[in-house]
């Protein structure tokens, strides 16, 4: 249900604190703002992180097998190079640390504050500023930025009979590491990335694995392999090498983009290869036939795998190609009839991302919920402002994903705008700004003008990308040089700046 606009609340207690800026989120984003925060100069703020250690989707997600499938130095912060990634594709618990570092080497540790989950965020106009109730107190901010990130709460779909099932169930990015799985007749509810990580790492060693997929993936071989030693000294010892590599690992992804966003018909090739690698992996004709997607590659998430076709062509596997519609006690009931017996149930079925749950607990200009604002689709102003929701910043706001680079070089692009953003506000003795309704209206109407040619509307099938009717409200329909163009700099043409009406609070000293 979406949240209605509620009446303002009663002045926040005495001695609250007040930061200039509040970040919400500790993974690749929220430590990403820190860092850029103080390079600014800006070393006024604090990092709200509702769990107990930095990491975010890193952190969250420990299930067997998870690892990125973007290589592993472009999937890193180019003010923050990695020489030392033991692999190409590098594992969760390595990219965890990577975070960790970074918190480190950057002093971010006195801003964090964990086990501090934000409520509720409310624009108070009379003071321009935001307020922000937590688990732990209150705070004040000038500015909030935003990067509880789109993957960040759990989807785990309402099923009949699901609350009574006498069985284990959790979901891929809450996994149970105390629940063995050893000789276990094991569920895996969907077949995306989470799952096509999973699926072989646990097939060895569960009793029976039954695989419901409604909708088979397109799957690639992983051109995985370990570092060498060579490689690292030479990326440690002289740092030109590890740019020019991560260079060019940028410049190939970016000669995919058209294919994508502009000439679907170009993936034709890859398709054939992703044909080809089903054909070589899976013997049986009958499982092919489940396993081979309807669609063109590219519409939903390409998987990356030289394990997964294995792993559900083994003896104890079997793959139902139907959703799963109830739960009777300890049986599994599909939606084509067929009903499966198991002792745990593991959802690979993604997240809350076009309905990110953030937005329930924001209240801008006069009361109004961000989930309101929001209920026909998201949209912002280059993916980071909101009209009615003055000085909160988006990282990895709508329309910002990617379906073949790495976001951390768009996390870096919105950095780079909140920045800008902070210090034109500085330059003019503005206290807020917010996007024109024009400027919003504008910039998302040529958004999805331009995403009508891409794969991901024209590839015939149906996605997590969209929305409940249908918009891509997660992609951006270009590429990542494009994007940091579009924001490189801060028109405020585009923007309504606020004045400040009362004298802003003493800021309470955070630890630097």
């Amino acid at each position: 249900m979406v949240p209605r606009s509620k009446q303002p609340a009663a002045p926040p207690p005495a001695g609250t604190p007040h930061v200039r800026v509040a970040v919400i989120g500790s993974g690749f984003g929220g430590l990403g703002a820190g860092v850029r925060l103080r390079r600014a100069g800006v070393t006024d703020f604090v990092i709200l992180e509702r769990a107990s250690s930095v990491g975010g989707t890193w952190r969250d997600n420990s299930y067997p097998g998870c690892a990125c499938d973007v290589p592993s130095h472009l999937y890193s912060f180019s003010f923050a190079p990695n020489p030392e990634w033991p692999r190409s594709f590098s594992g969760q618990p390595d990219i965890r640390a990577y975070l960790e570092k970074v918190a480190d080497t950057f002093g971010l540790r006195p801003h964090l504050r964990f086990d501090t989950e934000v409520l509720e965020l409310r624009w108070e106009e009379d003071a321009t500023r935001w307020r922000i109730r937590t688990g732990r107190g209150e705070w004040t901010a000038d500015a909030v930025v935003s990067a509880a990130g789109p993957l960040a709460d759990p989807q785990i779909p309402d099923l009949p009979g699901l609350a009574d099932f006498p069985g284990k169930v959790f979901h891929s990015s809450r996994w149970d590491h105390d629940y063995d799985l050893t000789g276990k007749r094991v569920a895996m509810v969907g077949t995306g990335a989470s799952a096509a990580q999973i699926i072989p790492a646990i097939q060895p060693r569960v009793g029976r694995l039954t695989v419901f997929q409604r909708t088979p993936g397109w799957v690639l071989p992983r051109a995985d392999r370990e570092i060498s030693a060579v490689e690292k000294w030479l990326h440690t010892r002289v740092p030109p090498t590890g740019t020019l590599r991560r260079a060019t690992l940028f410049a190939l992804r970016e000669l995919q983009v058209d294919a994508f966003v502009r000439r679907p018909g170009a993936l034709r090739l890859v398709q054939q290869l992703a044909e080809r690698h089903i054909a070589r992996s899976i013997p049986d004709p009958a499982l092919r036939a489940k396993l081979t997607p309807d669609y063109r590659i590219g519409c939903k998430r390409i998987l990356l795998s030289n394990t997964y076709y294995p792993a559900l062509a083994a003896p104890n596997a079997e793959v139902v190609a139907a959703g799963l519609r109830e739960v009777r006690g300890s049986t599994l009931v599909a939606a084509d009839g067929s009903e499966h017996e198991v002792d745990a149930v593991v959802f690979g079925t993604g997240f809350h991302v076009t309905d990110m749950p953030i937005a329930q607990r924001v209240f801008g200009i006069g009361g109004r919920a961000l989930a309101e604002e929001w209920k026909d689709g998201m949209e912002a102003l280059r993916g980071s402002t909101v009209h009615g929701f003055p000085n909160l910043f988006f990282v990895i706001g709508p329309n910002t994903g990617l379906g073949n680079n790495s976001m951390i070089l768009m996390i870096e692009s919105q950095l780079n705008y909140l920045i800008d953003a902070l210090a034109a506000l500085d330059a003019v003795g503005a206290a807020a700004l917010q996007p024109t309704v024009r400027a919003q209206r504008h910039w998302n109407l040529e958004l999805q003008h331009r995403m009508g040619r891409t794969v991901w509307s024209t590839g015939g099938c149906k996605s997590w990308y969209l929305d409940a009717s249908g918009r891509n409200t997660v992609l951006w329909p270009g590429s990542t040089s494009s994007f940091r163009r579009a924001t490189r700099r801060v028109d405020l043409a585009e923007y309504e700046l606020i004045k400040r009406a009362v004298a802003a609070p003493a800021a309470e000293e955070v630890p630097a």
